[in-house]
């Protein structure tokens, strides 16, 4: 099949305009990244999204491997000189890779079998003779071939080796093997039964000690649970259609005649069937459900990792960050507005209460806090109660829990080491969940998106696509937000449209050698940055002080002269267009329509002048937990609380009511009415309201319901309010006391 077939081919099944699809391929061939396309390139592909577009990417990419295994398959039956017109033919019109492996199978050089025994023994014409069916003398026919130099010393040894090869070919014939796949799809039931002896070491898979249910109903995240309880040896697991379905379906094929003969057949299809085409069969089911559900584990995990990654910045505020102990103390830190570590200490604030409070008023009055991040891990709720309750902090500062999930895992890693040597982990821990409130895609892009643990069977499920999916996820979050090129970390940078890590680390090189970029022209001062990685990086980088205003946007330097002509036009600068509305109402952007650029770019054009750089992400908002309710124990069944969504699974939604464990919104109590896909009604960070159900102490699980609460974005929780505005006078005023009191 042609490139161009290809393109037709996928444009008809993604229901996408082949000349969108054609765009888009030559794009993406080309070099072009997902964001960059999505983005810059509207006019060529019809204004397709990112979705789409990675959609058409994978899709020809299936298509182009399915190619290469057609050419593989016709050129090695055509040297096997058994490549007929017909067979050609079917190859030819395959359109998936299991129709095609179906038809090369009786071809594909394998291992030593029954049937290769039998034919070794001369066994094979007696076989296509029971196979024609005719009425004959089989014990006659038999006979001619027992020998006892090859092995066969009776009539029969001889109808059995025959046998083995009409099983053999029973199994490999393609219409039979569609049919039985069909046969599983539609009727096959998954049953599983614990490991005798394992029932208590296998306790947490007791719900599937004897379960049973249709293969085509079981729901993802069920086909993943009971296959790793099979994988650590708790679970047997069997995946299988009606035997007599089964075996009623091949006699409709093979058997033609009622005779000796089809007796031998119908023999060889019951052997045929139980050896080889229904263990082949459920592979290729265990693997293709096994595809299935960790698409949808991976699509769930993409889904929440977003959500976690664009969530809203506090934004650049002085913080102080507190990473809580009991025993060892709570590690705290001052941050100022762009992040850097100015200070650190520990406080005790169970042992030495008095003295924990005095170092914190004075890391506050000190350096003017604006906000107290505290994580959410153990003795977070205790840390957080003993810092309202310091009397004389000033109310303006915000008091706020952070979710610390892979803080530990920074804390620890070589790129936490390289910027903090001379502390210990527990001080990067802090300095971690205080820049993640700052800047939640800043942080978190420093830390293997598989360790925040917003997943669903994450470690179950095929590592590279998981891996490819969430970079994809955090390469598209880091774009849509925009990266401050002067400060970005290179972990940041990485995900840059069109840059990778060495050119990160070249890019900070460079900062360190020659002082901040003064306009995305210095890019291509870069080591190894050439122009077509300018053209897919400089629109996502931007330079808030540079000396062009147009750097601190997402106008792409290729239309900055589109811009500047539009300034000519109405006579102004570049500069008086991005802070004056009435200046942009002037503009008549089908005046610069052109070969290169169409309406969808100009109009990006003009809404960027309007808020150049402006952030996607919402707004912050304040959020609170019930006071007195720290733990567990401190739940009762009826209990209305307010909670924050951690985790979106297909089965539901784990919710933060501040108790230090999670509690489950199982999908039928996620709203009043039905709910199929609990990503429609929850989002990972969604302040909501749940009401307490159940609470088992001894499991350690809690039972939530959202049903009834009002969970829509108008009615978010009582104790959330938008973020206060910080007057840098005010603040001063409200520390004025602390600073002199602390001013040694």
């Amino acid at each position: 099949m042609t490139e161009t077939l290809l393109f037709f081919k996928a444009a008809d099944t993604l229901h996408i305009d082949a000349k969108q699809v054609v765009a888009t391929i030559r794009l993406l061939d080309e070099g072009g990244t997902v964001p960059f396309i999505a983005r810059y390139r509207k006019e060529v592909t019809g204004s397709l999204d990112e979705v789409a577009i990675a959609q058409i990417r994978d899709e020809i990419s299936r298509l182009r491997e399915l190619e290469k295994r057609r050419t593989f398959v016709l050129k090695s039956i055509e040297e096997q000189g058994k490549l007929s017109e017909d067979l050609k033919e079917k190859i030819l019109d395959a359109e998936t890779l299991s129709t095609l492996e179906d038809l090369y199978l009786p071809y594909k050089p394998k291992r030593r079998t029954k049937a290769t025994m039998a034919k070794e023994k001369g066994l094979e014409p007696l076989a296509h003779l029971i196979l024609l069916q005719q009425n004959t003398s089989l014990e006659e026919e038999a006979g001619a071939y027992i020998s006892t130099e090859k092995g066969v010393s009776s009539t029969a040894d001889a109808l059995q080796g025959a046998r083995d090869i009409i099983a053999e070919i029973v199994s490999e014939n393609a219409l039979a093997r569609e049919q039985t796949r069909n046969l599983f799809k539609q009727k096959a039931t998954i049953k599983s039964r614990v490991v005798r002896g394992k029932e208590e070491d296998g306790a947490k898979f007791s719900d599937y000690f004897e379960w049973e249910e249709p293969l085509s109903s079981c729901p993802s995240h069920r086909l993943l649970a009971m296959r790793r309880g099979e994988k650590e040896d708790f679970l047997f697991l069997d995946i299988k259609p009606p035997e007599e379905d089964a075996l009623d379906l091949l006699h409709r094929i093979f058997v033609k005649a009622k005779n000796t003969c089809s007796e031998q057949i119908v023999l060889a299809i019951e052997d045929g069937y139980g050896r080889l085409l229904q263990p082949s069969i459920e592979a290729e089911m265990r693997s293709h459900t096994k595809e299935w559900a960790d698409e949808k584990a991976i699509e769930v995990f993409a889904q929440n990792i977003r959500e976690l990654l664009l969530a809203s910045p506090l934004g650049q505020k002085a913080i102080l960050a507190i990473d809580p102990g009991i025993r060892t103390g709570c590690k705290v830190v001052a941050l100022d507005k762009q992040g850097k570590l100015l200070a650190d200490a520990v406080i005790y604030p169970q042992q030495k209460k008095v003295e924990a409070e005095n170092i914190v008023l004075a890391f506050c009055a000190k350096y003017l806090v604006e906000a107290i991040a505290i994580g959410n891990g153990t003795a977070g709720r205790e840390t957080e109660t003993f810092i309202r309750a310091i009397d004389v902090l000033p109310k303006e500062i915000a008091v706020i829990m952070v979710n610390e999930s892979g803080a530990s895992i920074y804390s620890a890693s070589e790129v936490a080491r390289e910027e903090f040597p001379d502390k210990d982990i527990t001080v990067r821990g802090a300095v971690s969940i205080g820049r993640r409130l700052a800047d939640p895609l800043a942080e978190l892009v420093k830390i293997d998106p598989k360790s925040i643990g917003v997943g669903q069977y994450q470690h179950d499920v095929d590592q590279a696509k998981l891996k490819n999916k969430l970079d994809e996820v955090v390469s598209s979050c880091v774009n849509a937000v925009g990266v401050e090129l002067n400060t970005a970390s290179k972990e940041l940078l990485t995900y840059v449209s069109g840059l990778n890590s060495r050119l990160a680390q070249n890019i900070i090189t460079y900062r360190n050698e020659h002082g901040a970029f003064k306009n995305r022209l210095d890019l291509k001062e870069i080591s190894g940055l050439g122009e077509k990685t300018f053209e897919q990086c400089a629109g996502f980088l931007r330079i808030n002080k540079s000396d062009n205003p147009l750097d601190k946007s997402a106008v792409h330097p290729e239309s900055y002269r589109v811009v500047e002509q539009m300034a000519t036009d109405i006579k102004c600068t570049v500069s008086d267009l991005l802070g004056n509305k009435e200046l942009r109402k002037q503009i008549k952007i089908t005046n610069y329509v052109s070969d290169t650029i169409g309406l969808p770019t100009l109009k990006d054009i003009v809404n960027e002048l309007e808020k150049p750089g402006r952030d996607p992400r919402k707004e912050f908002e304040l959020f609170s937990f019930t006071e007195g309710v720290n733990s567990p124990n401190d739940l009762r069944e009826g209990m209305k609380l307010p909670g924050i969504v951690t985790n979106v699974t297909n089965f539901g939604a784990f919710v933060d009511v501040g108790v230090h464990q999670d509690g489950l919104v199982h999908i039928s109590h996620l709203a009043d009415t039905f709910v199929d896909d609990p990503n429609k009604i929850v989002k990972v960070h969604q302040q909501v309201t749940v009401t307490v159900l159940e609470v088992d102490l001894k499991r350690n699980r809690i039972s939530l319901s959202m049903k009834g609460n009002p969970n829509t974005p108008a009615a978010t929780p009582s104790s959330s309010k938008k973020t206060p505005n910080y007057d840098a006078n005010d603040m001063q005023s409200a520390l004025a006391a602390l600073k002199s009191k602390f001013a040694k």
